[in-house]
């Protein structure tokens, strides 16, 4: 019998367009979806943008907007997005749809039911500037586990810790940078530390569906252990799920002025937009999910592993429904060697910039695949490696067999196939023999391994083009049978290694389905040739190859508005325009600060970043990067004062938190006038004295 398979991705936060992290992970998500139809297994892959909390209402405020329209407008700019990358959700809905309310009230008048949920008063943080109550990630400060700087009031993103916001260390508003007050309020909490709950977890945690790296650290929180700080950690505790008006989400019930805290209604969407699809369709919801076969996946990323891992199989567990069977985690996307992207410094890569340059999303969706594992590890775009692994691969090797192959079929044989000799048929089935290995990577997200065999096959079937020379068998009487069976054998191979790349390159594929006069391709059509007196079609060019032209434009910062023109030639500066001026209530808002570079490291893994400790005068040390190492040895700088930009929101980078920035000068023309000078103070100034 065909799986039934219910997948989703994780819910978008409706507050901005897609990034490419979004649509990596959709790309994961959609191969693994079209392999399995390949299979002949029946999916529903559905998605929804995550549409409340604090962040949510802010930004509409601030937007003119009510945060219905906000979201309403963010959803409506998703499309281009997900069609230009042929991502092919059955359903995307909302998590401020009706059947996400229902749904959500529902689980918790469940959870209720079972003795899960309780009440106590709190002392939250209260914003004196914004006058409300803050929301976990409007807090920030000091990791009180391992003492990373700058992380969220729910968790830590270092080491993964889960704490309450009044446990951070120099906590502060991230709406306005005020201290935060404390003040009483009664919350209600999902009480995860109840035996019930930890024993649950314990064992779905740690019996196989998650990776095993994932599994090795959500372990970590189910112990009470002592910390190399001497911090201890003390085990699941109870999850604070309600939040004080005003507030943009779910109304609790029978809680006047209470909301569910945005994470317990963000993955009851998921539920929420299957059954909107099912609805749709005339099927019913509860019967589709009470089917014992039902399988359940979620693809997500590293950073939210805490909610899917703890929070969601809770949540359903103990409402009476049904777990994930899988909960698949990626890592993140860097770009060029692990650089942060930035789109000021052309280092960001926009997927509509990518669509609006004309480059092919087929090429991006098997570069991404080509670097993807079932591990959570972070993957790199380079533009050298991607432009010389597409057209290598899919130009000079697979489209390659069939333009070598089939203008000969047409010309001379009418488009039709022969039968092939002993060692066409030995080809043929050294790649058909490969399909139970490739989709077996497939099933396991290996897709990396499955691209990578699938081109050494590609490799095999151009050896046997150059050893057989069509080209020279064309031009020899009395050879044409050979030439036929040849070129047969080029095109049967190349619809085998079509039904391989399908999952990746499905819009190629359906143009080779179209070439080939065949029915669309599944992974059972490996098992068997067209067979002679088969007759193909005209053959089109299929691909073009990546244009350097293409990525300098892709990665090229976005244009400055070029200044007026003046009367007669002026000197530039630096080989910049003076920027526009500014006002001295502008000037004010940048805290810049003398700082002592108390110590300065080489960074692992990048020739660019230099690690700088800094005392600013604060009473501790700030982590700083800077992309200064072709100009400085840390020899050169340790002991020097310099000059900070302290108020510089801090920034999480591949190598760590970067909690502000050393000023530095230098000419804008890097090859006319090289060199990066950092700034320094003359001598008498002190760590934290300000500038101005």
């Amino acid at each position: 019998m065909p799986r039934q398979l219910f997948v989703t991705t994780a819910l978008p936060y409706a507050n901005g367009n897609f990034h490419i992290g979004h649509i990596m992970e959709y790309i994961q998500a959609d191969i693994w979806v079209r392999f399995q139809r390949m299979q002949g297994n029946a999916v529903n892959f559905v998605g929804a943008d995550d549409t409340h909390g604090a962040p949510i209402m802010i930004a509409a405020e601030k937007a003119g907007k009510t945060p219905q329209q906000f979201v309403a407008d963010i959803a409506a700019g998703r499309k281009p997005y997900l069609d230009g990358f042929h991502i092919a959700f059955d359903n995307w809905h909302s998590t401020d749809a009706p059947e996400n309310h229902a749904m959500a009230q529902q689980i918790y008048r469940e959870l209720k039911a079972n003795g899960l949920i309780s009440s106590k008063v709190i002392e939250q943080f209260f914003d004196p500037e914004k006058n409300m109550f803050l929301p976990d990630r409007f807090i920030k400060g000091e990791c009180p586990k391992c003492h990373a700087k700058d992380q969220y009031g729910d968790n830590c993103e270092v080491c993964g810790s889960v704490y309450a916001p009044t446990d951070l260390i120099n906590p502060y508003s991230a709406l306005s940078g005020a201290t935060p007050e404390l003040k009483s309020s009664e919350h209600l909490f999902f009480q995860l530390s109840d035996p019930r709950c930890v024993a649950f977890l314990e064992q779905w945690t740690q019996d196989g569906r998650l990776q095993p790296e994932v599994a090795n650290k959500v372990k970590e929180w189910f112990t009470v252990r002592t910390n190399p700080d001497g911090t201890t950690s003390e085990g699941l505790g109870d999850w604070d799920i309600s939040r004080d008006a005003p507030y943009f989400g779910i109304e609790i019930p029978d809680s006047p002025g209470k909301y569910f805290y945005v994470w317990l209604d963000a993955p009851v969407g998921y539920l929420a937009s299957l059954k909107n699809l099912l609805d749709k369709r005339g099927e019913n919801y509860d019967a589709y999910m009470a089917n014992p076969a039902l399988e359940q996946y979620h693809f997500i990323g590293k950073d939210i592993v805490t909610f899917h891992t703890l929070f969601w199989p809770a949540m359903l567990k103990f409402s009476g429904r049904k777990t994930p069977d899988s909960v698949f985690v990626h890592g993140f996307l860097t770009v060029n060697n692990g650089e942060k992207m930035s789109k000021s410094r052309g280092t960001g890569l926009d997927p509509l910039k990518y669509l609006g340059l004309g480059m092919n999303p087929e090429w991006l969706r098997y570069y991404i695949a080509a670097k993807l594992s079932a591990r959570n590890e972070d993957i790199d775009f380079n533009a050298d490696d991607f432009m010389a692994r597409v057209n290598s691969d899919l130009i000079g090797k697979y489209v390659n067999i069939a333009s070598r192959a089939a203008g000969f079929l047409a010309k001379r044989f009418a488009g039709q196939l022969s039968a092939l000799s002993a060692d066409g048929e030995a080809l043929t089935s050294a790649i058909s023999s490969q399909k139970e290995s490739i989709t077996a990577m497939y099933e396991q997200r290996e897709y990396a391994k499955a691209l990578r065999e699938t081109m050494l096959l590609t490799d095999r079937v151009n050896s046997f083009v150059d050893a057989n020379k069509p080209w020279e068998l064309a031009k020899q009487e009395g050879a044409d049978a050979r030439l036929q069976d040849v070129c047969s054998t080029c095109i049967e191979a190349f619809r085998l290694l079509s039904i391989y790349l399908k999952p990746v390159l499905p819009a190629l594929v359906a143009q080779v389905e179209a070439f080939l006069n065949v029915s669309p391709l599944g992974f059972a059509d490996a098992d068997r040739l067209l067979g002679a007196g088969h007759t193909i079609g005209d053959y089109k060019h299929l691909m073009q190859r990546v244009d350097i032209k293409q990525l300098d434009a892709l990665f090229e910062p976005p244009a400055q508005a070029e200044p007026a023109q003046a009367a007669t030639e002026t000197v530039v500066p630096g080989g910049e325009e003076i920027a526009p001026t500014i006002t001295i209530d502008d000037f004010a808002k940048v805290d810049l600060r003398i700082a002592r570079i108390v110590n300065c490291e080489p960074v692992e893994g990048s020739t660019k970043l230099l690690r700088l400790t800094l005392d600013a005068g604060e009473g501790r040390m700030r982590n700083v990067f800077s992309g200064i190492a072709a100009n400085y040895t840390p020899e050169q700088l340790i002991g020097k004062l310099t000059v900070l930009v302290a108020n510089l929101a801090p920034r999480k980078m591949k190598f760590g938190i970067s909690e502000g920035m050393v000023l530095a000068a230098s000419h804008a023309d890097e090859k006319a006038q090289p060199g990066v000078y950092v700034l320094e103070p003359f001598p008498g100034a002190q760590p934290g004295m300000r500038i101005g």
